[in-house]
C-alpha cells in the first residue's frame, strides 16, 4: 500500500461531521436522499477535474483505473483467483478471472459478471473486491469478463464479447464444481445492461436462459428521458455529460438507440424472464430507470428483488475499500443472491 493510499484510508476513517466539513460544509442532499459522506469527501476533492468529455478516451482509461486501483479493497479471504483467456467472437481471445471459495457448494450456478464503465472504462480490477466477495458469500464461482472496449472495439464488440462469455460459462461451468450446462449473469451499469441483453436475447433465440440475472445500478433504455437524468445529472460518480460521451464513444454514428442490444429497457414483453435482482444506487443519474425496470418486469410475472440505496451513487461496488455504506450494500446484495440461488 502506497503512502498514499495509507493517507486517503485514514481521512476516510475520519467521523461523518468532519467529513462533511471538510467537503464543502453541508451534507449533499438530492429528493432527500443524503449522500455518505466519505463518498461527499470523494467529490469534493475531484469537483475540480476536467470532464472526460474533454480528453481523450486513452487518458480516462488509463485515469480511471489509476483512481480506482488507489480506492481498491482487497479481495475476501478465502477466496482464490485464476486469470485465463477463452475463445471470443473475430477470433479474438476474451481475458476472463474466475473467482473460487475455497468452501464451493456445488449446487450454486456459475455466475458470468461484467464490469461497468459504459462500454469504454474499465477492465478486471474495477470489479475484483466485489465479484471476491459474491464468491465468498455465495459459496459459488464467479467469471469475471474483460470483454471489449469502445472506441477502440465499437459496438457491438463489447456486447458480442459479453454473449459469448456467457454461452462459454453454460457449456464450462461443470468444469469449476457448479452445475453443469446453466449459468448467472450479472454486472453493474454498463456490465448490467449486459446482463440484462443477454437474458432477453437467449429468450429471442431459444438458448438455454440464464438462472438469474443480477442488474446493479443498469442501464437499460437510453431513449426515455427519466426525471433522474437530469436531477442527478451532475452528481458524484456519473453525470449526464459523462452518460453522453461513453455514448458518443460507444456507438457507431446515426445508431438507432432502441436497438433492443443497446437498451433492453425498450423491449415491450418481457413475460418469462429469468428471476432478477435488481439494484439501484440514489444519487445516480440511472435509478429511475432501474426502479422502472424492476416493476415492469414484476409485472410481467418475472420474480424481482429490488432494492435502492438512497445513500450511495453510482459506482458504489467499486468504493467497499473506504465507503462503510459500499460494503455493507455490497455484502447485503450478495446475501440477496445467496437467498435466490437457494429458492430455485
Amino acid at each position: 500500500m502506497s503512502l498514499q493510499q495509507i493517507i486517503t484510508k485514514f481521512i476516510f476513517k475520519l467521523p461523518d461531521g468532519l467529513l462533511v466539513r471538510m467537503a464543502g460544509g453541508k451534507p449533499v442532499e438530492v429528493r432527500g436522499r443524503v449522500l455518505e459522506p466519505q463518498l461527499q469527501m470523494v467529490a469534493w476533492n475531484g469537483r475540480n477535474a476536467p470532464p472526460m468529455s474533454s480528453l481523450e478516451p486513452e487518458i480516462v482509461q488509463a485515469a480511471v483505473k489509476e483512481q480506482l486501483g488507489m480506492l481498491a479493497a482487497p479481495i475476501e479471504s478465502g477466496v482464490t483467483t485464476e486469470n485465463f483467456t477463452i475463445p471470443g467472437p473475430d477470433r479474438n481471445e476474451i481475458p476472463v478471472r474466475l473467482y473460487t471459495p475455497s468452501v464451493q457448494d456445488s449446487s450454486v450456478p456459475l455466475l458470468v459478471y461484467y464490469h461497468m464503465g459504459g462500454g469504454v472504462v474499465g477492465d478486471l480490477e474495477t470489479c475484483n473486491a466485489w465479484c471476491s466477495i459474491l464468491a465468498s458469500i455465495t459459496k459459488g464461482p464467479v467469471l469475471s469478463v474483460d470483454y471489449r472496449l469502445a472506441p477502440q472495439n465499437k459496438f457491438p464488440a463489447g456486447i458480442d464479447d459479453s454473449i459469448t462469455a456467457y454461452e462459454w460459462g453454460v457449456r464450462n461451468a461443470g468444469k469449476y464444481g457448479a452445475p453443469e450446462g446453466m449459468a448467472a449473469v450479472g454486472g453493474d451499469s454498463m456490465g448490467g445492461n449486459f446482463s440484462a441483453i443477454i437474458s432477453q436475447e437467449m429468450q429471442r433465440e431459444h438458448k438455454p436462459l440464464p438462472v438469474y440475472q443480477l442488474l446493479i445500478y443498469p442501464a437499460v433504455d437510453m431513449v426515455e428521458e427519466f426525471p433522474s437524468r437530469t436531477e442527478f445529472g451532475e452528481t458524484f460518480s456519473l453525470s449526464t455529460d459523462t452518460m453522453n460521451w461513453f455514448m458518443e464513444q460507444y456507438l457507431p454514428d446515426d445508431f438507432d438507440m432502441s436497438d433492443p442490444l443497446l437498451s433492453p429497457g425498450q423491449t415491450a414483453e418481457l413475460e418469462g424472464l429469468p428471476p432478477a435482482i435488481i439494484i439501484t444506487a440514489g444519487h445516480d443519474p440511472l435509478c429511475d430507470e432501474g426502479d422502472d425496470y424492476a416493476k415492469r418486469l414484476k409485472s410481467a410475472g418475472v420474480k424481482v428483488t429490488h432494492k435502492r440505496y438512497d445513500t450511495l451513487p453510482h459506482a458504489f461496488t467499486a468504493f467497499t475499500g473506504f465507503s462503510p455504506g459500499s460494503r455493507k450494500a455490497c455484502l447485503e446484495i450478495a446475501n440477496m443472491v445467496k437467498d435466490l440461488v437457494s429458492k430455485l
